[in-house]
């Protein structure tokens, strides 16, 4: 049996809503058919946004969204994607299949989805072959309420009012498809171009994103800090609010990834031994990001995550459309509880992507749609919002795994809300081994109001368009503070006085 100690009486960090964030590129069927339909399509829409699509994403609570890329972003110049649609500009999305992108989902689109969804908006900046005036006249564009050109040009395109831009990232992966820089000097051009997003509304501060490390680039991390950091006030800690990571779990290589759905029980653990290994980035990356910003007035920005499997037979390689397993519930299990863990330096998180393109929690074929195992995780999930963790622990906990290749049977997080309600997530890693899980709290009283699980019969069980709900989330049977954690697993439960 493994104890789970709850110290509900020492909160830690809050847990940012934006950890929970998502990503929607240009990319595939993420955006077109997936997101957006056209106002004319006979697919159910608002504005062109798919209905069924928008309800399924409130339901999750997204807290934030992020566009337009991605590598596209650095490829991305955004006055071809207002005015008329039909007089809009097409380009050849040079990234991702070389297909005709039409930009008929630019600005105005995304800010309409934003406001459907109820989220906060990141938009991600050009720097890789833009201007700095290009960048200075979007976030003129979008938030500008006075008397300018680019505030001229929004309402005539049909918006009066500015957009709150809440989140800009100025470049994108600007150590490779965002321009093959090396750190000291997009540094520079960082502390250039973020010099002219502007604040207009200062009651709406628009939070910047610098271009951090790919993985564990740890020289990118200290080289750009020392760039930033030097000769720049201390109270401004490098003109940044926050610095990016990206890493996502590739089981294999690049070259050979591995498929979503056709694996073995290795490929399984090894999988989920490199979901454990954001833990280590965050650690090593926080670490130097404390010699410049011990106040931790900076935060960690994973903008980019996700489990990366060779795209599904048959269909566009440009396009990265994979099924989603139960091996993608225990990733985004594993990877949650780790933000949530690291939730003093880690603010914000998006998950690649939202639709159709690598780790989505859905996927769309026509009229056609479903929710992926991911998407019962991030459900289940939704309680940390905006709550605090808590001091926690587990005793007693294996390792499991085959050969060489071993991680720790369950890992969890814990916090608690305003209203004084607790959350509990765990993750069973193991693929064969169900485990007993006895909670401890300091004070008694404590009861379960609600148990939930995402499990299946395999370890490569998914949903398709013919069984859309072989994973989904399912009642957990508790008894008191007790119950049986099945193998290969995802929990979350809900405790009040």
């Amino acid at each position: 049996m493994v104890t789970l100690k709850i110290n509900e009486r020492n909160k830690l960090s809050h847990i940012a809503p934006e950890i929970y964030g998502h990503f929607s590129e240009h990319l595939g069927r993420c955006i077109y058919e997936g997101i957006f339909v056209g106002e004319d399509s006979s697919i159910p829409n608002e504005n062109g946004m798919r209905t069924d699509v928008v309800t399924a994403l409130k339901a999750l609570q997204v807290p934030l969204l992020r566009w337009p890329g991605g590598c596209f972003a650095d490829e991305y110049h955004w006055q071809d994607g207002i005015g008329p649609k039909n007089t809009r500009k097409k380009m050849i999305n040079t990234h991702w299949g070389g297909v005709v992108e039409d930009n008929s989902f630019g600005t105005h689109e995304f800010m309409e989805l934003c406001r459907q969804l109820g989220c906060k908006t990141y938009v991600n900046g050009n720097v890789g072959s833009g201007t700095v005036r290009e960048m200075s006249e979007w976030v003129e564009y979008m938030t500008f309420d006075g008397v300018s050109p680019m505030a001229q040009l929004r309402q005539e395109n049909g918006h009066k009012d500015p957009w709150k831009v809440d989140y800009f990232g100025v470049g994108n992966e600007n150590w490779g498809c965002g321009g093959n820089m090396r750190p000291e000097y997009y540094g520079n051009l960082y502390r250039q171009y973020q010099t002219y997003v502007r604040n207009y509304h200062p009651d709406r501060p628009i939070q910047k994103v610098c271009c951090g490390p790919n993985v564990d680039d740890y020289e990118w991390t200290r080289v750009l800090l020392d760039t930033t950091f030097t000769r720049c006030p201390k109270d401004q800690h490098g003109q940044m609010d926050l610095l990016s990571l990206h890493y996502y779990v590739v089981p294999h290589n690049w070259e050979h990834k591995g498929s979503a759905t056709e694996f073995t029980p290795e490929e399984w653990y090894l999988t989920l031994h490199k979901a454990l290994y954001m833990d280590e980035l965050i650690r090593k990356h926080g670490q130097i990001m404390d010699e410049y910003d011990p106040e931790k007035a900076v935060g960690l920005s994973v903008d980019e995550w996700g489990a990366w499997y060779d795209v599904e037979p048959g269909t566009n390689p440009g396009f990265l459309y994979q099924q989603n397993s139960l091996r993608d519930a225990l990733v985004a299990g594993i990877t949650l509880n780790i933000f949530n863990k690291h939730s003093d330096r880690v603010r914000l998180a998006c998950l690649a992507q939202m639709v159709n393109v690598l780790q989505s929690v859905i996927l769309t074929e026509g009229e056609q749609m479903l929710l992926t195992p991911t998407y019962h995780v991030l459900h289940m999930y939704r309680y940390h919002q905006d709550a605090h963790l808590l001091e926690s622990s587990l005793e007693n906990v294996d390792f499991t795994g085959i050969d060489q290749i071993r991680v720790p049977k369950l890992t969890e997080s814990v916090s608690v809300d305003d209203q004084g309600i607790i959350t509990v997530t765990l993750a069973n890693l193991s693929a064969t081994e169900g485990e007993t899980v006895r909670l401890q709290l300091a004070q008694q009283g404590y009861r379960v109001t609600e148990a939930k699980i995402v499990s299946g019969e395999a370890i490569n069980s998914h949903n398709t368009f013919e069984a859309p709900e072989t994973v989904t989330e399912e009642q957990l049977k508790v008894e008191g503070l007790e119950f049986d954690l099945p193998a290969a697993s995802v929990v979350m439960l809900r405790l009040e006085k």
